[in-house]
């Protein structure tokens, strides 16, 4: 028995020893190079994600051109080509793009941002060079009929007025951006403004196209059941054939200049249901800021803002009982400044003063006293725990490096990231906290529910 339960100890022991290692690296554990990465002569920037678990691969097209780009006076423009790029090309008939794919068994979609936008097609391997040759296809062939662009104008307007203007909480997000973003582009929507969605023609859409749409201002990212050779060989006899366009990348944006006052945005709407205060801070993204900086934002929203176990939730909602809901998060992933943004909801009977003063103190402490070694631990293992996950999900996998690719950060800092978090120092959370969490970069918003008046009795007169 002794020499059956030696071998079994040994086992054990190297099992814990590597777990051990890997514990101590998370890149070497979780983020090991796994992509291959290459450029076409035209420019394409193309990365091949290796997944062989099942026979199905994610498709996706990123153009580093987003609604921050857009020429003024022309917002929306950037979310509204995304629309028309699903119309004709000179080989695909209007509206057939989404149905060849959905017959060959796959699923498409597309997304506008501010700093990019992305068409994206999930289909069996086999298929693969097929949508290729269709999304090469609208790369470069659009085509635009003034019908059709007038159609999907309405279509957009009508859109806006039910994603914007029948929401409360939208209209004052809107107007926090714009009031928190002095000059940068950031503080137009992506979908545009409605007197100048109205206004938008297929001038407009054609010129922005064959401004940006080209092959060395994109990134392809094939993620699952392929090699990097045969990815190769199908983009250079698809995208391979589209010429470069040296006017396509993205000019210089405008930049804001310093942040000196606190802002304030009030909205009063019957809609509202209850009321709440809303905050957005300017700070760093990945792609702006200095070593450590960024990740460092990172955990402190995890620790500050994330669900009910944040500090936020648990000062605002369990303890002091002057919010039903209460949360935030960093967003980082822009080509510019971030955001860091919080929000509660006044439980019933609790003025908004009584609640902002109760943000404010959560937000003061953080800032002069730090977060404890116990939470920077737990936010950094639950982020590399989400990292794992993810690369367990194909699209997911493609998503992560095509958005951090186009605005500009390299393969190296995508897998290098868990590491980067967990050199996060005690002082770097209180630092950041202390540097950005200033009221002068901020926009503090209120919704209110607006009562409806009350029409006053008219007299009733007498028959007689």
């Amino acid at each position: 028995m002794a020499a059956s339960v030696r071998p079994l100890l040994h086992l054990c022991f190297v099992v814990i020893a590597s777990m051990f290692a890997l514990a101590k690296s998370p890149t070497a554990a979780y983020a090991a190079p796994r992509v291959t990465e290459f450029t076409l002569d035209n420019g394409l920037q193309v990365v091949v994600i290796p997944d062989t678990r099942s026979p199905v691969v994610t498709h996706m097209v990123w153009y580093k051109v987003g609604a921050a780009d857009e020429p003024k006076g022309v917002s929306g423009i950037a979310h509204f080509l995304e629309h028309l790029m699903f119309k004709s090309t000179e080989h695909i008939p209007s509206g057939e793009f989404s149905k060849i794919v959905s017959r060959l068994g796959g699923q498409d979609n597309a997304f506008t941002g501010h700093d990019v936008t992305s068409y994206f097609q999930r289909i069996s391997k086999d298929r693969l060079p097929k949508v290729m040759e269709m999304e090469a296809d609208r790369m470069a062939n659009l085509k635009l009929a003034e019908k059709e662009v007038l159609t999907e104008r309405d279509v957009i307007l009508e859109e806006r007025r039910s994603r914007i203007e029948n929401n409360p909480a939208a209209i004052l997000d809107e107007q926090m951006d714009a009031s928190l973003y002095l000059h940068h582009p950031y503080g137009v929507p992506v979908i545009g403004w409605e007197h100048e969605i109205a206004q938008l023609s297929p001038e407009n859409a054609m010129t922005f196209y064959k401004r940006y749409y080209a092959p060395n201002n994109a990134i392809l990212v094939v993620a699952g059941d392929v090699t990097p050779e045969e990815v190769k060989k199908y983009a250079t006899e698809t995208y391979g054939k589209i010429p470069a366009n040296p006017a396509a990348p993205r000019s210089v944006r405008p930049s804001d200049p310093p942040q000196r006052v606190a802002r304030r945005v009030t909205l009063e709407d019957p809609r509202a249901g209850k009321a709440s205060i809303h905050r957005d801070y300017v700070v760093p993204s990945y792609a702006t800021a200095a070593p450590r900086e960024a990740e460092a934002l990172d955990l402190l929203a995890k620790i500050a803002l994330d669900g009910p176990t944040s500090r936020l939730y648990k000062k605002l909602v369990v303890e002091d009982k002057v919010a039903s809901s209460a949360g935030g998060s960093y967003m980082g992933s822009a080509l510019d400044d971030g955001k860091f943004s919080l929000y509660a909801v006044a439980a019933d009977g609790v003025e908004l003063d009584r609640l902002e003063a109760s943000i404010d103190a959560v937000l003061s402490d953080v800032a002069a006293n730090g977060v404890t070694s116990a939470e920077l631990e737990r936010a950094k293992n639950t982020y590399v725990a989400e990292y794992i996950y993810d690369n367990d999900n194909q699209a997911s996998l493609a998503r992560r490096y095509g958005w951090a690719l186009s605005i500009g950060r390299t393969i190296p800092q995508i897998e290098g990231w868990p590491d980067e978090i967990s050199k996060v120092s005690l002082d770097d959370v209180k630092k950041a906290a202390g540097s950005y969490l200033d009221a002068r970069r901020s926009v503090t918003g209120i919704l209110k529910p607006l009562k409806a008046p009350v029409a006053e009795a008219t007299p009733s007169k007498s028959r007689s």
